[in-house]
């Protein structure tokens, strides 16, 4: 008998959501993360030993026996909300989530372990919009070396050991010092991406990859959901704010029915994808229906993120068009997250063929 998933937040988990919003508040402010952008090393190197060092959320996944905190991906999920709300630079989806779900799979230990101890950060080597039980590129495997270039590759200019699909089935770890990593110009500045080149690079096989880079993607969407909720959370309120602030004929430009509908309707689609989101990482913790659970969530997901960044955009007006204002980064980040672990539409087929709802 399937139960009905608890969507409500537990005393833990708010209490988790509070400690990581207040370290974001002192290490991610706007500006910095703007300068950051500009700097050509945008990932926030303080913000992540602070998060995944000193609060250990690297290892929330990672069973406690390897040094990690053992717990779900509810509190993951919580996490992920807090980075989207400070469309924070650090590669906690890609290696805390994704990364650890394949090595999870896998039963490598000993990454795990360096995982869990914030010595070390991962990346799965597959575009970062490589959806799950899709067709994904994988490298040759020739005399005991790894030849081959994947482009795509969220957070790999930060990554220490790259998780390397190969054409002979096996999943291969390989140092991030042996490949070539070439970054170039992504939409996200807050999550650059790079091509990866493999010239007969060495690989420690860590086990078979179609298994490892199902899981691994899968729970990188269902969690990317709860990631674009916390998006979408923070352009609704900041946009709710600042239209009580602006006046226009001396009254608050929130004050007009015309924007109090916009608004009224961004407030029901973020509702909703509250709901979703938290079903989906529900889900992925107890492992009742969550193929189908995340497929919900990534089809409703996406336009939601991507319509209240806009909204943002155009309601805050002129200011919001400037570069130091922080609603860029935001949309940037909504449009990029659109595209990322498998489209809406990529989402909605799987979700039919699941249910056996296929057009006709």
């Amino acid at each position: 008998m399937t139960t009905q998933p608890d969507l409500l937040y537990t005393e833990e988990e708010e209490a988790l959501r509070a400690a990581v919003r207040d370290l974001l508040a002192d290490h991610c402010d706007a500006p910095g993360v703007i300068a950051r952008t500009e700097s050509g090393a945008p990932h926030d190197t303080a913000a992540w030993k602070a998060l995944a060092g000193t609060m250990g959320l690297a290892g929330l996944l990672i069973p406690e026996v390897l040094g990690g905190q053992g717990a779900t991906h509810r509190e993951a999920a919580v996490v992920l909300e807090e980075l989207g709300r400070a469309v924070a630079p650090v590669p906690y989806l890609t290696s805390a989530v994704v990364a650890t779900e394949a090595l999870l799979e896998c039963g490598d230990d000993e990454l795990l372990g360096r995982l869990a101890s914030a010595t070390t950060v991962a990346a799965l080597a597959l575009p970062l919009n490589t959806a799950a039980g899709g067709a994904y590129k994988v490298v040759r495997h020739e005399g005991g070396a790894l030849h081959g270039e994947l482009t795509g590759i969220a957070d790999a200019a930060i990554a220490d050991v790259l998780l390397v699909p190969a054409d002979d089935g096996g999943l291969y770890a390989v140092d991030a010092d042996a490949v070539t990593v070439t970054p170039h110009p992504s939409l996200d500045l807050t999550r650059p991406v790079a091509t990866v080149t493999l010239n007969g690079v060495p690989g420690r096989l860590l086990g078979d990859a179609e298994p490892a880079v199902r899981r691994a993607l899968r729970a990188g969407a269902g969690l990317l959901a709860s990631e674009q909720l916390g998006l979408a959370d923070w352009t609704l309120t900041e946009t709710v704010r600042y239209l009580k602030e602006r006046k226009q004929f001396n009254r608050p430009v929130g004050g007009f029915q015309a924007l109090k509908h916009r608004l009224a309707q961004l407030w029901l689609e973020v509702v909703n994808l509250r709901a979703a989101a938290r079903a989906a990482a529900d889900a992925l913790a107890t492992g009742e229906d969550t193929d189908v659970t995340v497929a919900v969530a990534q089809s409703y997901a996406s336009p939601v993120a991507v319509h209240a960044a806009e909204e943002a955009l155009q309601l805050h007006g002129g200011i919001g068009m400037t570069w130091e204002h922080p609603v860029h980064l935001y949309l940037k980040r909504a449009k990029a997250d659109s595209l990322a672990y498998g489209t809406a539409g990529v989402h909605r087929a799987a979700l039919a063929e699941l249910v056996d709802l296929q057009a006709p």
